[in-house]
């Protein structure tokens, strides 16, 4: 294990930080499963799929604990118990990627601001990885398009189409956002995919309604 990695494994038991000075950025996730979608849907997925995401923020500006983070990011895929929205019977278990551009202070302080956004899936973190981070939001018409390049970690997406994306016609967001503090609008997944090492699974999908979008604020 890295010297890395054993110090961010440390921060598992470090309190909350102290105090954050207007950090505001993009954020993205997607799922294995729809979070645009139908309760009966949504319902027929319930522990069968969705246990896993990949979390994104791309910091625009602002300070954790007086660590300045501008133009950094972080990542965390989590693999949880159950599907990640309901009760989960276990603990769930994560990766964390941090941008390879930040100092030993910048990447404890990006791993603190990812577990204080994201709470209990990010408690058990297994690894922690140093990697090239580009987010970034492409135009066009509902603001929903984005992509994220994490190297092992990859997500891209689109709008969703009111008129084709359905298919029961009684969607909405059924998932809430996996961390706090997110402005967001649900997306399709062009591409969701995770082929790195400390989860036990890894994935590609693509065309799934299981995305969200948006900006993060923490003032």
């Amino acid at each position: 294990m890295t010297r890395l990695s054993l110090a961010v494994l440390a921060l598992a038991l470090v309190a909350m930080p102290a105090s954050a000075a207007g950090i505001s950025g993009s954020y993205i996730e997607a799922r294995t499963c729809d979070v645009w979608t139908g309760p009966c849907f949504a319902n027929a997925e319930v522990n069968l799929g969705g246990k896993h995401a990949v979390l994104g923020w791309k910091i625009d500006k602002g300070s954790l604990d007086n660590v300045s983070l501008d133009g950094l990011g972080v990542v965390a895929v989590v693999e949880a118990s159950d599907t990640l929205g309901v009760a989960q019977a276990g603990q769930a278990k994560a990766v964390l990627i941090v941008d390879r551009r930040a100092s030993s202070t910048q990447r404890d302080a990006l791993v603190r601001l990812a577990r204080s956004q994201a709470g209990a899936l990010l408690r058990n973190v297994v690894s922690v990885q140093s990697g090239a981070i580009d987010l970034k939001a492409c135009p066009c018409k509902n603001d929903a398009c984005a992509v994220l390049n994490a190297g092992v970690a990859k997500i891209e997406t689109r709008c969703i189409d009111g008129e084709h994306d359905k298919i029961c016609g009684n969607e909405s967001a059924f998932y809430p956002p996996l961390a706090k503090n997110v402005k967001v609008k649900a997306a399709v997944a062009v591409e969701n995919c995770f082929n790195g090492k400390g989860i036990d699974q890894s994935w590609k999908q693509s065309g799934r309604r299981s995305a969200y979008v948006g900006s993060f604020e923490l003032r």
